[in-house]
């Protein structure tokens, strides 16, 4: 029975990534030669910007309330009064993030001459926050995740060849993710009230304080991993314009997407791998063994490809205004690699095992490297610098998680000492 529902949780996750994968394969062609450099790059620095509030009320519940509605799936009332508390502190911070937000826009001038577009590309926040990716995980229910996002996504895509003709329907971009977004969201809801009898109650201040708690060190950690995904875009635009934005953003979006290939093992196993933990540290750590070589040699094939064909892959899917891509894409090919093992390093080993704060630590000061490469290289070497700084970033987080496991005695790769 557990083999056949992780088997079907990976089968529907497997699906929406292929859909993740296709879907803005179709799309990052047509858009990055109808908006140019400039207005991709633009587009590109707004979702970086907005990117830090949907960290902000992701609030680190994508792991901490998956565990814990996946360790209490059966009592109902429990799940309820999880969920219930989960939404109201994500409402609460949605409407700190909206107020952060005007704060910056209307106080910089580089914000405020474009302060369409940042507000236009918050809806993806409020879809974000509507939409309880947690509570499906927990409970094992991809196939809901799946179908929603999959509609979603589809009804962008046909809208943008519909609606985006030329670099001046810029703003559509924005205006039709974030509609996808928040209708997803809903119709999530719905499914949540509707099919699993979810009662919404609003919580006491007790409970809010606890899941706020719960969800503190993997929020920190979510925010210090911002600090060298996002904020690598964040800062790009800063220093320099949109167009190098553009050049970076559109290689990154190459490796993001196949980074998403790997995405549904991560997804499944972490539910599983929680229980599992629960249940038995010797189980879990087997299981974790095995899928390490796995994930471990499917990224490694995906990056490989990536660095070897880098050429071959910008020339079809971002065209020739994208050369300045090519080197940029060579230096990240070995994201997913590296992402792909401190995965399950931190995120299914540490985080399983509550080694929560060694984690977060590991991430903080990784992610202040970062900051530090780039303030640095940025300047100097532009996108290419920002290029450096990631990969160096990474190395720094897959090889710190793995010498930690080591010196607690969990041999990942080699014989089991647990």
């Amino acid at each position: 029975m557990k083999h056949s529902r992780l088997l079907e949780n990976f089968i529907s996750l497997s699906t929406l990534q292929v859909a993740n994968y296709i879907l803005p394969l179709i799309t990052l062609p047509y858009l990055v030669r109808v908006l140019g450099p400039e207005k991709f790059g633009l587009i590109a620095f707004a979702q970086a910007f907005i990117g830090y509030f949907n960290v902000l009320t992701d609030y680190g519940f994508n792991l901490s309330a998956t565990r814990d509605i996946s360790i209490n799936r059966k009592d109902n009332d429990k799940v309820s009064e999880i969920f219930s508390s989960v939404i109201v502190i994500k409402f609460g911070l949605l409407i700190l993030s909206l107020f952060i937000m005007t704060l910056i826009i209307f106080s910089f001038d580089k914000f405020r001459s474009e302060w369409p577009i940042y507000y236009l590309t918050f809806g993806v926040v409020i879809g974000q926050v509507l939409f309880p990716v947690w509570f499906f995980q927990g409970m094992e229910k991809m196939k809901y995740i799946t179908f929603l996002n999959i509609l979603a996504r589809i009804i962008f895509t046909i809208s943008i060849f519909i609606f985006v003709k030329n670099a001046s329907d810029f703003l559509y971009v924005p205006i039709l993710s974030s509609l996808g977004s928040i209708v997803a969201g809903v119709l999530a809801l719905w499914i949540v009230f509707k099919d699993f009898g979810i009662k919404f109650r609003m919580p006491d201040f007790e409970k809010v304080k606890f899941h706020l708690k719960e969800g503190w060190y993997i929020f920190i950690s979510t925010v210090a991993i911002s600090l060298y995904t996002t904020s690598n875009t964040f800062i790009l635009g800063l220093f320099t314009n949109n167009i190098l934005v553009g050049y970076y953003s559109a290689a990154e979006k190459i490796i993001r997407a196949a980074q998403g290939l790997l995405s549904p093992v991560s997804q499944t196993i972490f539910p599983h791998v929680s229980k599992l933990m629960n249940e038995s540290k010797d189980a879990g750590i087997k299981f974790i063994r095995r899928i390490t070589y796995l994930i471990g040699g499917l990224s490694f094939v995906i990056s490989l490809v990536i660095f070897i064909l880098a050429n071959l892959i910008v020339e079809i899917i971002l065209g020739s205004q994208y050369t300045e891509s090519i080197i940029i894409l060579r230096i990240l090919a070995f994201l997913p690699f590296l992402v792909g093992l401190s995965n399950v390093f931190g995120v299914q080993t540490m985080l399983t095992l509550n080694y929560k704060k060694a984690f977060t630590n590991i991430i903080v000061f990784a992610s202040g490297v970062n900051i530090f490469l780039a303030i640095i290289l940025v300047p100097i070497y532009n996108d290419i610098g920002t290029s450096i700084s990631v990969l160096i970033t990474e190395m720094i987080i897959t090889i710190s998680m793995f010498l930690f496991l080591e010196s607690k005695g969990i041999k990942i790769l080699g014989v089991k000492n647990v």
